[in-house]
């Protein structure tokens, strides 16, 4: 979103993407319907992120509509296998290098590269790490084709549902099929069980070290044990149609478990490079913003740098951004952090 909103104001924009051009697996976002959005780039930003869905949808589905554009765009570098291990900047411009010794210079840097954030240990190394939460979460995405017929939700059932737990509780959301299908018998239920009571475990397998998220617990590395015990908890706790879709995701391994990671900013921009996103703010999962926050941070960022990045005016557009965006999205993650608080700790 931000290549493409920098892209919209007249900037060349290299995206280095860590990550392969292969799709990769997700859970579900919320888009909601952008009655908030205050300018054109924001506009346009949620049509082509929705595909004009008021609802929610899988990350897979969002990522596909944002990559083909930014694909399309004559403005756009889109690199991907390119990881950068550091960050720097002087008074004419900033660069990342990548760990195959590649060098890209730009007149500002933009680190929009998620919890674990390389951009974010430059511009605030007083405060580099997302900090673990205490819980994590379970997700998931099953095609309705693979729970019984008799427990498939009707096509009037709620697109949302949060079931009663005991102490503990689910999401889950009905969603269109990989073709975009809202037919029934054609669309995926995505579920996101929180879950406080595996701690032990991740930091047993290192997914967390001390109070910081490493990475998520793959369903290959998911002790048996800890299957059949998820198992017997969703059949005393969840009813239809989420209860067939998270004993049919246990028994396939089609699952993560994700610890989750807050971050309440003091600062989003160094000179000439910024962060945006979940590297420059990270929520609860529960607050349902993430998604829009982003969003909003590639707009706000747009609107500042269309003015022009040369020389000293690239610090003045970026420090306009945080000004901008930093109260709003501090009060973002704290919105979550009373939840995080009893669930979690």
């Amino acid at each position: 979103m931000t290549g493409i909103a920098l892209s919209r104001a007249g900037m060349n924009v290299t995206i280095l993407e860590k990550v392969g051009a292969k799709p990769r697996s997700g859970a579900v976002l919320q888009v909601d319907s952008g009655e908030i959005d205050r300018t054109k780039t924001a506009k346009v930003l949620r049509e082509l992120a929705s595909g004009g869905i008021r609802s929610a949808e899988a990350w897979t589905s969002i990522q596909y509509r944002l990559r083909t554009e930014a694909e399309a765009d004559p403005k756009i570098d889109l690199r991907y296998d390119t990881r950068v291990q550091t960050v720097n900047q002087d008074n004419d411009s900033a660069w990342g290098v990548t760990d195959k010794d590649e060098t890209f210079h730009g007149d500002i840097l933009i680190g929009a590269d998620g919890h674990r954030s390389i951009v974010r240990r430059y511009v605030a190394p007083h405060k580099p790490n997302a900090t673990f939460a205490g819980y994590l979460i379970w997700v998931a995405i099953v095609d309705e084709n693979d729970i019984p017929k008799e427990h498939r939700p009707s096509l009037d059932a709620p697109k949302f549902s949060m079931p009663d737990g005991i102490g503990d509780f689910l999401l889950g959301s009905i969603i269109a099929g990989e073709n975009g299908s809202h037919a029934l018998g054609a669309r995926r239920l995505g579920w996101a069980w929180y879950d406080n009571t595996q701690n032990d475990l991740l930091r047993r397998l290192g997914c967390v070290e001390r109070n910081v998220v490493r990475h998520s617990l793959n369903a290959l590395d998911i002790p048996e044990q800890t299957l059949v015990e998820l198992a017997e908890k969703a059949s005393v706790r969840w009813p239809q149609p989420w209860l067939d879709a998270t004993l049919h995701s246990i028994k396939t391994r089609n699952l993560i478990g994700t610890p989750v990671s807050e971050y309440v900013p003091d600062t989003l921009v160094k000179g000439r490079i910024a962060i945006v996103g979940d590297a420059a703010h990270l929520p609860t999962p529960l607050t349902a913003s993430g998604f829009n926050a982003s969003l909003q941070d590639a707009a706000t960022l747009a609107e500042y740098v269309v003015k022009g990045i040369q020389g000293a005016a690239a610090a003045k557009a970026l420090s306009k951004y945080e000004s901008r965006r930093l109260k709003d999205v501090r009060q973002i993650v704290q919105a979550g952090q009373s939840f995080s608080r009893s669930f979690g700790r």
